[in-house]
């Protein structure tokens, strides 16, 4: 089989590049390793940045995003007992963002590519990248115990942090930035009335808290935990109980509790491959970086990815211009470090660090009372949390 771009992962980064290139005639395959319950099965983030949401709109997938998904012109931290506003819309010259679930996201663009006969192959196993730095690369898979090649013009990436993608270029070639927090976010998901109509961002002794939604009958909320505990550890009654101790006493009396639908616990980190292509193969999203959820820049870190490669191979296979193809890892990390910075700063800025000293208790606190007291500082939230330009 030969096809232009072979895309090797079916989560949202690669269903969406597929979808844009497709409908600019450019001829894609998906490969994805798991079932496609599986994908649309897998909880993430909800928070999309305004320039995400045009993309989405672009590729003809946006109708139900902007029917259902929630526009968020601001949100709350909780601090010492009260609520402090942060007006996005207000200190970003009237942008927002908007609260879909990463889950009915990839499924709209599922549906889009079944619209299409998008051509995409679910449960393919041992995917491997070949020839990356010739003008000739292919990809190779398994399927019902045969191997199938596919001869393509470039390889995209977009097959997580554990794939395959970042693994094929050479380690002589590749450099790794980590940092690994020492907790984690234990998230649990319920069919209940959202408590506030904002995100609320909690700091607090016991540790960081988040109250978020994906709907006006879906509710996600957060507490930090050490890595050392298991989900087999916290019932629902523990977390809620845990839960409204962060919260400030007014808060808490809205909460509005229920049975779980879904419980997991993620470990926190900060991680950049560079460069992010090899040849004839780029990387997107978790394939190349990840940060922690605080800042909410994961999946629109990826979309900005996608927006730079899509318009790169637009120019290319257009106008026979690669300078957007070759110029790719230089503009995307730019842009990616950015949101690593930012994620950063959030996490260090709500979060309660085990054995950190006094004086960095101190310059935390410092640090929120600034950004309370600032619109200049407000300012700066607002640019990166509603999203920066790509």
């Amino acid at each position: 089989m030969k096809v232009q771009v072979c895309i090797i992962g079916g989560g949202p980064s690669g269903l969406l590049l597929s979808q844009l290139l497709h409908l600019k005639g450019i001829d894609t395959i998906v490969l994805e390793k798991s079932s496609r319950d599986h994908v649309l099965a897998r909880i993430r983030a909800g928070v999309l940045e305004h320039g995400f949401a045009r993309l989405m709109r672009e590729a003809q997938c946006g109708e139900r995003m902007d029917r259902e998904g929630e526009i968020h012109k601001g949100f709350e931290i909780a601090h010492d007992g009260v609520l402090s506003q942060i007006d996005l819309h207000k200190h970003s010259g009237g942008n927002s963002v908007l609260v879909y679930g990463q889950t009915e996201l990839t499924r709209d663009l599922y549906e889009a590519r079944d619209r299409l006969d998008g051509n995409f192959v679910h449960n393919a196993e041992d995917v491997t990248p070949h020839e990356l730095t010739s003008d000739r690369p292919y990809v190779t898979y398994r399927s019902n115990g045969e191997t199938v090649r596919i001869d393509c013009d470039y390889i995209v990436g977009a097959d997580g942090f554990h794939g395959v993608s970042r693994k094929s270029i050479p380690k002589n070639v590749l450099r790794e930035y980590e940092k690994i927090y020492p907790f984690g976010w234990l998230g649990v998901l319920s069919r209940t009335k959202p408590m506030s109509p904002e995100l609320i961002y909690v700091k607090h002794e016991r540790g960081f808290a988040l109250c978020s939604l994906r709907s006006q009958v879906l509710s996600r909320y957060y507490v930090q935990v050490p890595l050392t505990d298991k989900v087999e550890d916290w019932s629902d009654d523990a977390f809620w109980a845990e839960l409204k101790r962060r919260l400030p006493e007014e808060v808490a009396g809205r909460l509005i509790t229920g049975p779980s639908i879904e419980k997991s616990i993620a470990p926190l980190r900060s991680f950049v491959a560079e460069p992010m292509s090899y040849g004839r193969l780029f990387l997107a999203g978790d394939a190349a970086h990840i940060v922690p959820p605080t800042g909410a820049r994961g999946l629109n870190s990826a979309a900005s990815d996608i927006y730079y490669l899509y318009h790169a191979m637009l120019a290319h296979y257009q106008n026979d211009d690669d300078s957007g193809l070759q110029g790719y890892s230089a503009k995307a990390l730019a842009r990616i470090w950015k949101a690593q910075r930012f994620s950063w700063w959030m996490t260090m800025l709500l979060h309660r660090f085990p054995d950190r000293l006094e004086y960095e208790d101190r310059l935390q606190q410092t640090e929120l009372e600034y950004l309370l007291s600032s619109e200049t500082a407000q300012r700066l939230l607002a640019e990166n949390y509603v999203g920066l330009p790509f």
